[in-house]
């Protein structure tokens, strides 16, 4: 389908402007919902829902094969591939194939040199999230 928004620092392409201006949150690291309990921010509601799972105590997702229990039913998806072997996402690039979409796409950043995560003090940028909170601890 037609991507009619697009993201002017990266280029990338979104269906509306609702999901392009989510987007630009992993360009400003802006993180407008925080967690009552403990004050930490998240870009998205969704993440903040699961968050909040810790300090409930709540892992709903378990799996049927060896009893371990997840907040989230996509890491109980992922767990899954553990027990099958499965590696569903395959780099164009060069082949290589992972168990879950995140780790693909931040393995294509080492090919197309994309550091979408920039600190807010000095500018850096980072192919990965936890690449630029390693930084901030520094400032």
């Amino acid at each position: 389908g037609e991507r009619p928004y697009e993201c002017d620092q990266c280029k990338k392409r979104f269906l509306t402007s609702s999901h392009l201006l989510a987007h630009q949150r992993t360009h400003t690291d802006e993180r407008p919902f925080h967690c009552l309990d403990c004050g930490k921010g998240f870009r998205y509601n969704c993440n903040l829902v699961n968050h909040q799972r810790i300090h409930a105590g709540e892992k709903p997702y378990e799996c049927a094969q060896c009893g371990k229990s997840f907040r989230q039913s996509s890491s109980l998806n992922a767990h899954h591939r553990t027990h099958t072997g499965e590696k569903p996402y395959e780099c164009g690039e060069c082949g290589k194939s992972f168990r879950q979409n995140s780790i693909l796409i931040a393995h294509q950043r080492s090919h197309t040199g994309e550091r979408p995560y920039q600190c807010g003090e000095c500018r850096k940028s980072f192919s990965q999230r936890s690449q630029l909170i390693i930084h901030q601890r520094n400032h």
